[in-house]
């Protein structure tokens, strides 16, 4: 069984207690606004260089934390001048966002990620339940509607940090959207909205999603057909676990129990593949036929599949009750907490190698990222202390 005041207690105080004052500390830009997060593991600067989708990210940790945890006027005063330095520096003369600008706001990396601006649309989609603005709102509905017509264009590539391959579709652009989708139709109550946001996880079950074989696949070509290897064996175990509690909180919504079971079925397929038998930890990424991965980097342990799959966890164990999330989550926990944590620091190592040693290595982005984690730490925060299921996928 779960200890659930315990994990309470842990989670809330991992949040106010650590990450908080670490990101008070090393990320709040007073000068110019938005979260600087170009830094080392302990907070060191390593340039101004500001990533437009890690700013997107911290107005919704921001907001989150304001409207999840405790109502603390610095949440929403740290999100509101992110999405001012957003709104004055981070489009380009066509209003796509970008993808990376200076610390002072000059644009450095043009509109080569889609998630940019998913994660503006997200990001508002959480601080306008707080402080509800019409002309925020407009401006991330029409920004997710550029990007529900941009992604089913033939040219579309804009993925960075990985372009997508010429006559490809990735799991991770429908993943990511059933998620934003379906929490901005929440805040906009726009039930279009909310109804788009289910479809792109139907494509998922439908499409990438491969009951067979225990996987959900990162690439198709542009018509949903299997692509040969190592492209098409390819599998990021950390997206099909943050799919598995986007769909959870999208079936709660729409009492699917039988959406529920399968997101719980498609999370303890992917851990049991992708947990390290022999050092333990989820691997960033896996072959499914055993070839060398198709992106780097695949067997470093990454913070982010592990910070969410407890959430995961947690949510499947409370919407099924059954007791391998319990043991997984258990399993999970001892090997993150014993790993990711910075001693003194309030926050986690992000980048680990297969043994678990700590290493300096680029993964993607040279930041430190102020989501994954906190983003955890809330919804568990939120989860462990609600009383009824609605209010634990608020």
């Amino acid at each position: 069984m779960l200890d659930r005041a315990r994990l309470l207690r842990l989670y809330r105080e991992l949040l106010l207690d650590g990450i908080v004052p670490f990101w008070r500390r090393h990320g709040v830009d007073a000068d110019f606004g938005g979260v600087l997060s170009s830094m080392g593991e302990d907070g060191e600067p390593i340039s101004g260089d500001k990533f437009v989708w890690s700013q997107a990210r911290w107005v919704w940790t921001c907001s989150a934390l304001y409207n999840r945890i405790e109502r603390r006027p610095e949440f929403l005063q740290w999100a509101r001048q992110t999405i001012d330095f957003l709104l004055a520096h981070g489009r380009d003369s066509r209003g796509r966002w970008v993808y990376r600008t200076t610390r002072e706001g000059e644009i450095v990396e043009g509109a080569t990620s889609i998630y940019s601006d998913c994660f503006f649309v997200y990001g508002i989609g959480e601080y306008c339940r707080a402080q509800p603005d019409a002309a925020l709102l407009q401006l991330a509905r029409e920004t997710l509607q550029r990007i529900v017509q941009r992604v089913e264009e033939p040219d579309f590539f804009e993925t960075a940090p990985y372009a997508l391959p010429a006559n490809r579709r990735n799991h991770g652009v429908p993943m990511i959207l059933t998620e934003v989708a379906g929490e901005f139709a929440e805040t906009a109550g726009d039930a279009a909205i909310g109804g788009a946001a289910w479809e792109y996880a139907q494509r998922i079950l439908r499409h990438f999603w491969k009951p067979d074989r225990g996987v959900i696949l990162e690439f198709l070509d542009r018509q949903y057909n299997e692509v040969p290897p190592p492209e098409g064996t390819y599998v990021m175990p950390g997206h099909g676990i943050e799919f598995s509690w986007f769909l959870m909180h999208r079936a709660l919504r729409r009492g699917d129990s039988h959406a529920i079971a399968q997101a719980a079925l498609i999370l303890r397929s992917i851990l049991e593949q992708s947990w390290d038998p022999k050092f333990g930890g989820i691997y960033l990424g896996m072959d499914t036929e055993g070839r060398a991965p198709f992106l780097p980097h695949a067997e470093t342990k990454i913070w982010w599949p592990h910070t969410e799959a407890l959430y995961a966890l947690l949510l499947a164990h409370k919407l099924t009750g059954e007791q391998w999330c319990a043991d997984w989550y258990g399993r999970v926990h001892e090997w993150s907490f014993s790993h990711f944590p910075l001693s003194g620091a309030g926050e986690w190592r992000q980048r680990l190698d297969r043994r678990g040693n700590p290493v300096s290595t680029v993964v993607a982005l040279p930041v430190k990222d102020p989501f994954h984690l906190p983003r955890a730490a809330i919804l568990a925060v939120q989860l462990l202390a609600a009383h009824d299921l609605g209010n634990a996928a608020a």
